[in-house]
């Protein structure tokens, strides 16, 4: 499916985006290793949604906030874009990383989001198990842990990946440690701001995330009313590569649903 790349401002910032598809709005928010670009996942949204995909501020070598040191306040920056973008009431969709995020901006937009869906979402202390600690392996290491199918790393990322990608997932570990480094990607906050979510909401967790334990995404279905879990069998953190259209198909029917 085609594709355009758009640009918005917002805090003196330069936000590129990826929009393509027709029908009601839906917002991805990606993953802390950053926008892979227009993805198969996204084509499968796309049949039913008009889907945004803006890059993070400060990730993927675009435009830096400074000043920004948390995930709130990235969540606060991005009630501005979905402004500029004329979406004052789009589907949510968010991806580990983009999953704390989501729920973040969540809690701010009360009464005006139509269905959110977060997918193996950080943001949560774990009950049991911790986040992977990717400051402690290198890169590569730490995004390759987040897939069950070694073949779909490789075809994503390349075997092994060039140096432009280490690169690139390196600006990211350090935008992610700006915003996220203490507490660990999580916000003691969060938990209980969690009820106050009044979107109908879908928790999705891969059943062998060895990046955020499982564990996680039953604490956030437990935490705001009426949220629904499911798994995906033999699947690591990013479904959205590993297995989009399986993932692309429960979030499409939640939000018919």
């Amino acid at each position: 499916m085609s594709f355009e790349p758009r640009e918005v401002v917002a805090a003196r910032l330069r936000v590129p985006v990826l929009v393509g598809g027709e029908g009601a709005p839906l917002v991805v928010l990606h993953h802390d290793i950053g926008n892979p670009g227009w993805i198969p996942f996204y084509d499968a949204l796309a049949t039913r949604h008009r889907v945004f995909v803006p890059t993070h501020p400060g990730f993927d070598g675009v435009d830096r906030p400074e000043w920004m040191r948390s995930v709130r306040e990235l969540a606060a920056l991005y009630r501005w874009i979905l402004h500029e973008l004329e979406l004052p009431s789009p589907y949510l969709v968010g991806l580990g990383f983009g999953g704390f995020l989501a729920a973040e901006l969540a809690t701010l937009a009360h009464g005006t989001l139509p269905g959110l869906a977060l997918v193996n979402p950080m943001g949560l202390k774990p009950r049991e198990g911790e986040i992977l600690d990717q400051f402690l392996i290198n890169s590569e290491e730490y995004v390759s842990a987040g897939f069950c199918d070694r073949e779909a790393y490789h075809h994503q990322f390349g075997d092994p990946p060039d140096v432009d990608q280490l690169v690139i997932w390196e600006i990211n570990r350090e935008m992610t440690t700006r915003v996220a480094w203490k507490p660990y990607l999580f916000d003691p906050a969060l938990d209980p701001m969690l009820p106050g979510i009044d979107a109908p909401t879908l928790v999705v967790c891969g059943e062998k995330d060895r990046i955020v334990p499982p564990i996680c995404a039953r604490q956030y279905a437990e935490r705001i009313p009426g949220a629904r879990l499911a798994e995906i069998a033999d699947c690591g953190h990013f479904p959205d590569l590993e297995r989009p259209d399986e993932l692309a198909s429960l979030i499409l029917g939640h939000f018919v649903g």
